[in-house]
């Protein structure tokens, strides 16, 4: 047993295990390191444990650690003037924060510490060695903690490259399969919730009309409904005891794009393994792997939601929906919108829209158009693309009824063959140049140019036979998966007037201009264009009927 000496130390026990220390292995328990520290502090008389501190499942890179900070605080308060640990790597991992307590903060305090497998002890006779040793050694942990977040990052994003799903929770919807914990399976309950919050929007409700709809009906925030089927989940978000429905939750739920069956991950970074703030990431720069697991919401209305949530809309005064044209009606000259506004005449109230600009006195025209006169319009407008959809689907569906050969009217095959011959003959060509350089016919600078005017030949017609054989296969299989906007249009042909959700799923934007003129701008304007061309081939190089197109 060592000499007593004349004072003794009132010292606290740090205990300190990671998650990646190993659990299990009783070499790095808290409670081998607790053992230890009590056997040390039996055969040291000098020496009295009054406290313990531990950390259990912090890392060694930082010191914000609960247990760390409150001894901390007992140091301050003079409660203990003495730290032992088991080793230093115990104490911490990173190089500088480890020296500096060591080095400069615990002696100004007048503190011991003590590491006992390093047989290092502040107030016991220092070698020479030990300036050298001990930051050595600090410097070995801190390179092991960097060797271990190296290996964690790459393997985390291994994991999220194959679309596996790494975070603790699964996202409101979804639960984590029981087999396997990396796949999201369907929460029916919750996924219901979710389509409900979609219809909603897509109908013109407001987020805070939805949020409010939701609480007056009891559904549990995704909060409390982890907490109701026993997740211990927390989050920042909550400001209240019990988690309501809010604007900012509805708005999560209509940006995930997980209810489109994409798992998308690697949204933020921390800078290295030492900082732990998390930095957000471009969006270019997330992990996102598509058909990880089950669709919630269909991937067209989740695109139009997107462009909802970006338009400038206003929830109408005492009701629930959004006006029918908000955030969809132009100016036609000064392209900014058209704002609603009443008139009283003869005790009753007629609504007109006026351009934006003109009725804040910056310029413009008024463009006035009444209220009923716009939706009578473009209803009309909207019926008839309607039916010239619905046309153009009926003259797909014949096509798809025909043979193969009759199918491929734009004569594919003879087209292909073609470029497989253009294809061979400038290879041959340029296979013969040589020939001509080693006869002398051409020099070395005209070698070069042609050989690289050649092989560009070779590769546009090689790209040129790519797309073909892509537009054959399409003709013969009647590219009808592409063509599913289609459905948007034909699933309102006999809607009896326009509503809020005809508008957000059909129209791009209406520009009214002066005297009374519009311009209804429909959703899928490039696909209907590439169609009705496909489709006007079609009729000029075969027999078959006339489309009549609506106007």
């Amino acid at each position: 047993m060592a000499k007593k000496k004349d004072k003794t130390y009132r010292a606290g026990a740090y205990k300190r295990l990671s998650q990646d220390d190993g659990r299990g292995e009783v070499s790095n328990s808290i409670i081998n390191q607790t053992e230890l520290i009590k056997d040390y502090g039996k055969s040291h008389s000098d020496i009295e444990i009054v406290a313990e501190y531990d950390d259990d499942g912090y890392s060694g890179t930082n010191f914000d650690r609960p247990g760390f900070l409150r001894m901390m605080e007992d140091i301050k308060a003079k409660k203990i003037d003495c730290v032992i640990v088991k080793d230093l790597s115990r104490f911490g991992r990173n190089y500088i924060e480890v020296g500096k307590y060591i080095e400069r903060i615990f002696p100004f305090m007048g503190v011991r510490f003590i590491s006992i497998n390093d047989n290092y002890d502040s107030e016991g006779k220092k070698g020479e060695s030990d300036s050298l040793i001990l930051p050595f050694k600090n410097l070995v942990n801190d390179a092991y903690c960097r060797d271990i977040s190296v290996k964690i990052r790459s393997q985390l994003d291994i994991k999220r490259k194959k679309g596996e799903c790494i975070s603790a929770f699964a996202v409101y919807g979804y639960q984590k399969s029981q087999e396997d914990k990396n796949r999201l399976i369907v929460d029916e309950y919750a996924a219901e919730i979710v389509q409900t919050i979609f219809r909603m929007k897509l109908q013109g409700i407001n987020q805070q009309r939805i949020a409010d709809f939701l609480n007056d009906n009891g559904v549990l925030s995704p909060l409390e409904y982890k907490k109701s089927i026993g997740l211990k989940y927390s989050t920042s978000f909550k400001i209240h005891p019990v988690a309501l429905w809010s604007v900012n939750a509805i708005n999560r739920i209509l940006t995930e794009e997980a209810y489109t069956g994409v798992m998308a991950q690697g949204k933020t970074s921390t800078p290295n393994y030492k900082v732990k703030t998390q930095i957000a990431k471009k969006p270019e720069e997330w992990i996102r792997v598509e058909g990880t697991h089950e669709a919630i919401i269909g991937f067209r209305d989740f695109q139009t939601v997107q462009e909802l949530l970006k338009r400038d809309t206003r929830t109408a005064p005492e009701q629930k929906e959004l006006y029918l044209f908000s955030g969809y009606l132009f100016c036609g000259d000064c392209k900014n919108s058209m704002v609603r506004k009443a008139v009283p005449s003869g005790g009753r109230k007629y609504f007109y829209y006026v351009c934006s600009t003109n009725k804040h006195k910056k310029g413009c025209s008024s463009h006035s158009v009444s209220e009923k006169k716009l939706t009578d319009r473009v209803f009309r407008a909207i019926q008839g693309q309607i039916e010239t959809v619905c046309r153009m689907d009926e003259f797909l569906t014949y096509i798809d009824t025909l043979p193969e050969h009759q199918r491929t009217v734009f004569n594919y095959d003879a087209q292909m063959e073609q470029l497989r011959q253009e294809i061979q003959k400038y290879r041959r060509m340029k296979m013969k140049l040589y020939e001509d350089l080693s006869d002398g016919m051409i020099d070395e600078k005209e070698y070069q140019e042609y050989r690289g005017s050649f092989s560009k030949r070779i590769s546009e017609k090689e790209q040129a036979l790519e797309r073909l054989e892509h537009e054959r296969k399409e003709a013969v299989e009647g590219n009808r998966s592409s063509n599913l906007w289609i459905q948007e249009f034909k699933k309102y042909r006999n809607v009896p007037e326009l509503n809020r959700q005809v508008v957000t799923t059909l129209l791009d934007r209406v520009m009214v201009y002066e005297e009374g003129k519009m311009e209804v701008v429909f959703r899928y304007a490039d696909e209907m264009a590439m169609l009705l061309e496909k489709i006007g081939n079609y009729q000029s190089d075969s027999e078959m009927p006339e489309l009549a197109l609506a106007q």
